[in-house]
């Protein structure tokens, strides 16, 4: 798809849109996979005044009730196969319209014709009853208008999306994000690569656009530089080897577990990966062990970052082609502002101590919807409290230690689990790790370790324990360890510390009754 060809189809939507009855200021959700009906109805949506609430197509229905029901959504745009979950998650209160696309639409001939009838056969075929309220997409793009949409918009208080967090306790907040916002992070971004070949460079999209990091480092970035999007619905190491070796991308934006998943194929050495010149990682700490590895196997550059969702999201990256430190972060963007503050006071601490990561900038968001206690809580004079633990050494580099909530305090002492994760991933049979703090009634917390080690290993308990010794102040040397097939992760490859702890949790609650 060239870029003229989506502009003719993002005024398309953007003009059925408008038919619709959509005004300024309206929510419409997407809740796609990564695909040219996502980029088109993102881009048109955005063209018509509305505001994106970008949702997940793997969410139950209790979560898609939740965020659209929040942002008061009235028009979604799916999949034929995701219906039936959308309409059961809105029963007491039906959207205005649903705009229904099937993955065949926009496949190229003979796929198009082929698609229906694998799907007929593997039993994932979905019939769809349209009517006035179930739209096709297809049949609303034939009949809309191509000419040019434009809505007045004033991009520093007009949002252009409503982006759910992770939601870390009780339910997601809805972050507002304006136009400023996005476009300020695209140019940061793009400053960044200031070497990027406009016109030339090829983005692999394996990071879901749905979320903010795929969106801005991606999407917006990839049109920014005119680049060329090869889209990857889903993560599937050995697809996204056959891309690769056949498309040969030049920058790959994406989250540890998916430069893991690379190293540790065993026939990676069969696909050629030298295309890959940039990788940007973000989402979740990246190991050195891990970085170290993937730039031998590719020849390329692998450099952290880090953002969160309330900073559209990216504020931190280490440099690519200058100086940069492992197990940092790197420096603040262009126009960004960083300071490690007491969590408690907001004081400046001098350089090298503990204390939270603030930061401010055009990328931070407007504040939460519907939430001003939370924007009130988190928003001060213009800085975004993070609720990350981080230090700042004397060349301005930056260092995450953790989430402040994820630090454990076993027996008086703070432990920070990223630095026990970087130990674990440097023994040779540790594929992946994570660390959390279980309750212990003498410590506090016990420092436990969550390991899936590299297929064909079997390394012991003891074994790792002793190597954690042999590295570690004895305090932080784990006490338990859980040998596990895979771990808890987001689609953007996210381990999910949280929904361990839950199972923790869960395990104590059920012991009490066995007590009892």
């Amino acid at each position: 798809m060239t870029f003229r060809s989506l502009l003719i189809s993002v005024n398309r939507f953007a003009n059925a849109l408008l038919r619709l009855g959509v005004r300024k200021g309206d929510r419409i959700a997407i809740m796609l996979p990564n695909c040219p009906q996502e980029v088109i109805a993102y881009y048109g949506a955005l063209l018509a005044g509305g505001v994106v609430v970008m949702t997940n197509p793997l969410y139950v229905p209790r979560e898609i009730q939740h965020q659209l029901s929040d942002a008061d959504v009235r028009i979604i745009v799916t999949l034929d196969a995701l219906v039936q979950r959308v309409e059961q998650a809105m029963t007491h209160r039906p959207l205005s319209k649903l705009i229904v696309t099937s993955v065949k639409d926009y496949l190229p001939f003979p796929k198009n014709i082929l698609y229906p009838l694998a799907a007929k056969k593997d039993g994932t075929h979905v019939s769809v009853t349209y009517d006035d309220r179930i739209v096709s997409f297809t049949r609303l793009m034939k009949q809309s208008s191509s000419d040019p949409v434009k809505v007045d918009i004033d991009a520093e208080q007009d949002l252009a999306l409503i982006q759910y967090t992770g939601g870390t306790t009780g339910f997601a907040k809805g972050v507002m994000l304006t136009h400023m916002n996005l476009v300020s992070n695209t140019i940061q971004s793009q400053l960044w690569f200031y070497r990027a070949r406009i016109g030339q460079e090829k983005y692999l999209a394996a990071l879901p656009f749905f979320h903010v990091f795929g969106l801005t480092v991606l999407l917006n970035q990839a049109v920014y530089n005119a680049g060329t999007l090869i889209l990857v619905p889903r993560f599937e190491i050995n697809q996204v080897l056959k891309i690769i070796d056949r498309r040969k991308p030049t920058v790959f934006p994406g989250a540890p577990t998916m430069y893991i998943a690379v190293i540790h194929h065993p026939e990676v050495h069969k696909y050629d990966l030298s295309s890959i010149n940039i990788c940007i990682s973000g989402a979740a700490p990246l190991p050195l062990e891990v970085q170290e590895r993937f730039e031998e196997v590719t020849r390329g550059k692998l450099i952290e970052g880090y953002g969160l969702t309330e900073a559209s999201p990216v504020t931190h990256a280490n440099n690519i082609w200058e100086k940069r430190k492992n197990g940092s972060i790197g420096i603040p963007l262009p126009d960004t502002e960083a300071r490690v503050v007491h969590p408690e006071t907001g004081e400046e601490l001098p350089l090298g101590e503990i204390g939270e990561l603030v930061v401010r900038g055009p990328q931070v968001m407007k504040g939460y919807w519907n939430r001003p206690e939370d924007t009130e809580r988190t928003l001060r004079d213009g800085w975004l409290y993070t609720g990350d633990l981080a230090r700042m050494d004397e060349e301005g580099f930056f260092y995450i230690l953790d989430r402040r909530k994820d630090l454990i305090i076993a027996g008086g002492y703070n432990i920070y689990p990223r630095e026990i994760e970087e130990v674990l991933f440097e023994h040779p049979d540790v594929e992946e790790a994570v660390v959390a703090g279980v309750n212990d009634p003498y410590r506090g917390e016990n420092v436990k370790a969550y390991i899936v080690l590299r297929k064909g290993s079997s390394v012991t308990e003891q074994e790792l324990k002793q190597w954690c010794k042999e590295r570690l102040a004895v305090y932080k040397v784990p006490k338990i360890y859980e040998f596990r097939e895979s771990l808890p992760k987001t689609l953007v490859g996210k381990v999910l510390r949280r929904k361990l702890i839950e199972e923790e949790n869960e395990k104590l609650v059920n012991q009490s009754k066995v007590d009892l």
